[in-house]
């Protein structure tokens, strides 16, 4: 139960003001690439599998986010 928690905490610090550089591992059905943040889906647009991209999240949801690129 308690990693459980620290996972939720480590998830919960990205807020929509945060900044992260994930690694694109698949692309989704609408074309949207999909990354990983300790276990939570995230899918970002105008990617492709083996992308390593800096993103932000826009939108969170229980089981998944959605982030936008940010530009270096």
């Amino acid at each position: 139960m308690m990693i459980l928690e620290i996972e939720i905490v480590e998830i919960t610090k990205l807020s929509l003001a945060n900044s992260t550089t994930l690694k694109i591992e698949d692309v989704s059905r609408k074309g949207d690439g999909v990354a990983r943040i300790n276990g939570l889906i995230v899918f970002v647009p105008n990617t492709k599998k083996g992308d390593e991209v800096t993103i932000k999240i826009t939108r969170r949801m229980p089981k998944f986010a959605i982030g936008e690129r940010v530009e270096n």
